[in-house]
């Protein structure tokens, strides 16, 4: 139908769907649209004609009036431009049964589902009331709600119903598991106090393992602080009194570390002690007197601690100092069997071997004076290696225990390996006027160091000047490890190992590492801001600041690979004696064999990767258990020897391991495991 653009049309009704001019009382209303203009003749549109006319853009400034009554009942009046409505805007005309369906009323699916429910129901209430010829003539344009849609409402108020339901006997069965865990819980709970001494205060008592425990010694505690009121305002009768109820406290406890520990009348006495404690408190208790006592006390009790501290660091230094009784009768049965079977006359007529000095094989070099922890090195490598025909193994030890390492190894060579030991004492080369270290050993100064009878005594040196105390600094195998072209002037390759290490895995693949030129091959120890060069060097002189870089990372002895040919080339034992002779009054560093190497082999060491050396199995419970597996070689560095007492039990059977218990040697001076 064509119409002009000046028409003005008048709309009888609206439907907005899901819009907010709908009320929530309108049923379903009836649409009509007329036209009005000068020379036309008024006729009904459509609703697919007023649709076109919404979205023809020629009509987009018609006006539209829209009727509908509030939820008050009022007629209300509303003007809107044809072109301002959205999509979403449809309308509908009943009264035209053969209309166009893509131009009938579309519900969008994200149309408000609420407003839509309240539609199809009113629509269904003024549906049943034309069925009963009530309301026929009042809405005879009205379309009747569908059996289908009935049934659709019927399901979704049932649906609703059986959640509702559900939820409430979710909630009843709710509250009876709480109601249960309540009664539970009321009938296992002891609201009773047993023995508490504190009845001016209330206390939350937490099911705390070892309460009584806990309690008398705190019952203590108090009554030191009342005795010392008591005893200072002339109580002398309550002095005693509490005096004699804090011994028995003490005879009681004796040296139990739980309740199950406890006689059976500790209860008692803990009653009792409760009841002195309340007389105390109500003869003598004043606040500020009793915080004075305690902030006493606790000065006193830090001042124990801190002495303790010292104490116990000094015992555990003096541990890791001594060398075990067993260890030292080894080496005694060992060194006497080694002359009373003449093996030091056979010795002059032996010739060396030539794997001694054949670069093609795998060389180690051990310096140590541990008979016992020499031999778990040597047995771990040649247990672990691939090919330990391969594998020469160079020991040095000291004068002392030459003939006992001899000894063990004479008796006790593993298969296949070549071990060679020699004794310090017959590097001849080796004196005061080339070695610097040695020349400073001997001097009167370090002695005094070491052996004045008036230097600080051990307690009141504190831990770090104790540890630079240790006997193996004065010892010249923990300097030898800086000749080694000297002492092994035909090889090529070396590896050095310390003697508190084991091999876990074969290690000749690091003869096939590429060290890019480095003399030293090493694994670094610095983790974030610790074991750098600033740990070990005094930055605050200026040789050692204008030099070396403080955050530059450390590494540490143990498994060190040494290129020969680049540590001659370098003249590496020279920059060595440097630097030793610049530190003879050890101001640079401590005593020790790592600062002098971190100066030694300053970018000039080459990183390996972390799992060929794990280190700290001598001072560190909380080391990674899979990375102390997986690693190549194991260090006990620090003060827990796996040979010792004090070593971690968890660290040990990786040694222990490797140690021959059956051994007649081992079993006659009593070491096991």
């Amino acid at each position: 139908m064509m119409m002009m653009s000046r028409c003005f049309l008048w709309l009888v009704l609206l439907n907005h769907v899901g819009g907010a001019i709908l009320e929530s009382q309108a049923p379903h209303r009836e649409l009509q649209a007329y036209r009005d203009c000068p020379g036309c003749t008024t006729t009904t549109t459509s609703a697919s004609s007023v649709s076109a006319l919404h979205y023809d853009p020629d009509l987009k400034d018609v006006n539209i009036v829209a009727t509908y009554s509030d939820h008050h009942g009022n007629i209300r009046l509303g003007s809107v431009k044809m072109g301002h409505l959205s999509s979403s805007w449809l309308f509908d005309n009943p009264l035209r049964p053969n209309t166009n369906p893509s131009s009938q009323l579309v519900i969008p699916q994200d149309s408000f589902q609420n407003d839509s429910t309240r539609m199809e129901e009113n629509a269904a209430t003024y549906s049943t009331t034309n069925q009963s010829g009530e309301t026929d003539n009042h809405f005879p344009h009205m379309e009747f709600t569908s059996p289908a849609k009935l049934k659709r409402q019927s399901l979704r108020q049932e649906r609703r119903a059986q959640r509702t339901l559900d939820l409430i006997q979710h909630d009843k069965e709710s509250d009876h598991q709480m109601q249960e865990a309540a009664i539970h819980k009321s009938i296992t709970f002891e609201n009773s106090v047993v023995g508490k001494y504190s009845i001016w205060r209330r206390d939350y008592e937490s099911p705390n393992a070892d309460a009584i425990l806990k309690l008398m010694r705190d019952q203590i505690i108090m009554a030191k602080a009342y005795s010392h009121i008591a005893k200072s305002k002339n109580a002398t009768n309550l002095y005693l009194f509490l005096m004699q109820q804090s011994r028995e406290n003490q005879r009681v406890l004796g040296k139990a570390t739980s309740d199950a520990d406890l006689p059976s009348r500790a209860l008692e006495q803990a009653k009792a002690m409760g009841h002195a404690l309340s007389l105390a408190k109500d003869e003598l208790y004043d606040c500020h007197e009793l915080a004075k006592k305690f902030r006493a006390m606790l000065q006193s009790t830090e001042r124990n601690v801190d002495g303790l501290k010292k104490k116990g660091t000094f015992l555990i230094q003096l541990a890791a100092k001594t060398f075990p009784k067993p260890l030292h009768c080894l080496s005694l049965q060992l060194a006497a069997d080694y002359f009373l079977l003449g093996f030091n006359e056979e010795e002059d007529g032996v010739k060396k071997d030539a794997k001694f000095e054949d670069p093609s094989l795998y060389h180690y070099a051990i310096f140590s004076d541990n008979v016992l922890a020499t031999s778990v090195v040597v047995n771990s490598t040649v247990l672990n290696a691939k090919e330990p025909e391969k594998h020469v193994f160079h020991i040095v030890t000291d004068k002392l225990n030459f003939a006992a390492m001899k000894m063990w190894f004479r008796v006790n060579a593993p298969t296949d390996a070549t071990i060679q030991v020699e004794n310090i004492n017959d590097f001849k080369w080796l004196n005061s006027s080339y070695c610097s270290v040695l020349r400073q050993l001997e001097s009167a100064r370090l002695k005094e160091y070491y052996f004045k009878a008036n230097h600080p005594s051990s307690i009141s040196a504190g831990a770090d000047n104790l540890k630079y105390r240790n006997p193996k600094y004065l010892s010249m195998l923990n300097h030898l490890r800086f000749y080694l072209p000297e002492v092994y002037p035909k090889l090529d390759k070396i590896l050095f190992l310390d003697d508190d290490i084991v091999v876990q895995k074969d290690l000749a693949p690091l003869w096939e590492v590429d060290m890019q030129g480095k003399v030293n091959g090493a694994v670094e120890t610095c983790k974030e801001s610790f074991h750098r060069f600033d740990k070990y060097l005094n930055f605050s002189n200026p040789k050692i600041s204008e030099n070396f870089d403080a955050g530059a990372c450390g590494w540490a002895f143990g498994m060190n690979m040494f290129d020969l040919r680049e540590w001659r080339k370098r003249n590496i034992t020279g920059i060595y004696h440097y630097w030793q002779d610049m530190n003879e009054d050890r101001t640079l560093w401590k005593l020790g064999s790592l600062p002098p190497g971190l100066i030694t082999f300053y970018n000039l060491t080459y990183a390996m990767e972390r799992s060929w050396h794990v280190l700290g199995l001598g001072y560190d419970p909380a080391l990674n258990q899979t990375a102390i597996e997986n690693a190549a070689v194991v260090h006990y560095n620090g003060n827990y020897k796996p040979w010792l007492g004090l070593a971690f039990a968890k660290y040990k059977p990786y040694w222990s391991k490797y140690v021959e218990y059956d051994n007649p040697y081992l079993r006659l001076c009593n070491i096991n495991e």
